[in-house]
């Protein structure tokens, strides 16, 4: 990625890299969008689980036994290659095994998704960002982000699926605020592909209803709920993307819902100064 770009090029790029351009500047590949599936009757195991609440819960309550039956039911479908619907901070998104390759391509293909766009990578733990990714930046910085509202783009590392966005040396990483995701990420043990719950190009869900269309091709909906407000547009920002792939400097590449609390950390905190081209 070439620091002097203009913001316009610097967005696309990047946000080619982890995944967030449905638009035709997406990537400097040739797209080819994959067709949607046509509506279809749901399949006889597909599974709707609703969480007993946000938040933590109880240790021995009914409460935590039907969180724990979500998670395990997650974790099983995940394991076995399928494609999950589940709550994060932000919005609701669909979740597969990053080191599935067959998952990945069903995700593609569940979307309409062109299949230059990638994906971003959902952990448990900001431990698990090192193995992940070569990280430029102090500790303290990442745990002040993470978890959180956030997308963190850094150079990948060799312990990613080589068929999980392999023309980009780039990925995003989130460890969203919802205590669910972080439990299902260190529950699967692994690195999740995350992306929106929604056809490519169309309004991004904040409840199970709005991405209503996808639930057939589905294996598991876990329900939390609401997420926002869905009368007001800044509760489908999504999260704050920020460029961390240059040592001492950082690009925002979508400002998303967590613009000035992150901007601020990384200036006046940490002392990175913006990019070239950066539309922060």
């Amino acid at each position: 990625m070439s620091p002097a770009r203009p913001c316009t090029g610097l967005r696309a790029a990047v946000a080619a890299s982890v995944g967030l351009s449905d638009g035709a500047a997406g990537s400097a590949r040739s797209c080819r969008l994959l067709r949607p599936p046509s509506p279809a009757p749901a399949a006889p195991g597909a599974r709707l689980l609703r969480l007993p609440g946000s938040g933590a819960v109880q240790a021995a309550s009914p409460e935590r036994a039907g969180w724990t039956e979500a998670l395990r039911a997650a974790v099983a479908e995940l394991r076995a290659g399928a494609v999950v619907a589940v709550p994060t901070d932000t919005l609701y998104g669909l979740a597969c095994s990053a080191s599935c390759s067959e998952a990945l391509g069903a995700v593609y293909r569940l979307k309409g998704r062109c299949e230059a766009k990638p994906l971003a990578v959902c952990l448990g733990r900001v431990a698990d960002v090192y193995r992940y990714c070569q990280v430029t930046v102090p500790e303290e910085l990442l745990k002040d982000l993470l978890p959180g509202p956030v997308t963190l783009v850094m150079e990948r590392s060799e312990e990613l699926n080589k068929d999980l966005n392999p023309f980009t040396p780039l990925v995003g990483i989130r460890i969203p605020d919802h205590a669910f995701m972080q439990d299902l990420a260190q529950m699967f043990g692994g690195p999740l592909a995350l992306t929106s719950a929604n056809l490519s190009s169309q309004a991004s869900s904040l409840n199970i209803e709005e991405f209503q269309d996808l639930w057939p091709h589905l294996s598991l909906i876990i329900n939390g709920g609401p997420i926002g407000d869905g009368q007001s547009p800044e509760c489908r920002l999504g999260s704050t993307v920020v460029d961390l792939s240059v040592p001492g400097k950082f690009g925002i590449i979508r400002p998303g819902c967590a613009l000035e609390n992150t901007t601020a950390i990384l200036q006046q905190k940490y002392g990175l100064l913006p990019s070239h081209g950066s539309c922060s």
